[in-house]
């Protein structure tokens, strides 16, 4: 590794935005952490950053509500690197549509700790890593859905999870860490499929595509 080279961790990492992100910072010298919860996708990213020709990443299979693994990756990080350059945010719980009165509770959980809770300790593990680089960045996606009928459950928890990185952002601007907030264009990921599942994905922006939009922020 040379002494360029720049250090990130993007979550969301195995499939859609996160994984073409992952892959598009490989390739422009960054050692990527990638984190996610499944193995095999995320050999698959490995898979496709050598066949780039790109900066081999380093595999995080983990659930990102795990407090103790996030702990136990944050301090991985930083006996190897002693620093964090890059967050990239991509993770996300996509919880059925649903009536306000009629949410199932254990998704509703399930949705708050991914899309919000998890916000809040990823940002209180990797804050000393991002602040040791001097001059970091983190790069948010968000999506508001704001009083649309049926999104309350995905809106809720994922904007609550934005005003976790918000405040965490007014905070530490003094510290030389920028943050960007960005909402990507329609994609054909698995998550819109959810939500829209009888639209043409033709029409959609490939996943590569706006990897691209994101990384020129940085």
């Amino acid at each position: 590794m040379t002494t360029e080279t720049r250090i990130a961790l993007v979550t969301g990492a195995s499939r859609g935005l996160g994984f073409s992100i992952a892959r598009a910072l490989a390739g422009q010298n960054y050692q990527v952490w990638a984190l996610a919860r499944t193995q095999g996708a995320l050999e698959e990213l490995d898979d496709a950053i050598a066949a780039d020709g790109g900066i081999r990443p380093t595999l995080l299979p983990l659930n990102i509500t795990d407090n103790a693994a996030l702990e136990r990756m944050a301090e991985a990080i930083h006996q190897r690197h002693g620093r964090l350059d890059l967050l990239v945010h991509c993770a996300i719980n996509a919880p059925h549509l649903s009536p306000v009165t009629h949410l199932d509770a254990r998704s509703l959980d399930t949705a708050f700790a991914v899309n919000a809770r998890a916000v809040q300790t990823l940002l209180a593990v990797t804050d000393p890593l991002l602040g040791a680089a001097g001059n970091a960045s983190a790069v948010f996606v968000t999506d508001s859905q704001e009083a649309k009928a049926l999104w309350s459950p995905y809106h809720a928890t994922k904007e609550a999870g934005i005003a976790f990185a918000r405040a965490w952002a007014a905070e530490r601007e003094k510290a030389g860490i920028t943050a960007h907030f960005h909402r990507p264009p329609p994609m054909p990921t698995a998550t819109r499929a959810r939500f829209y599942p009888s639209e043409n994905r033709d029409e959609l922006t490939p996943c590569a595509e706006a990897a691209l939009q994101v990384v020129s922020l940085i």
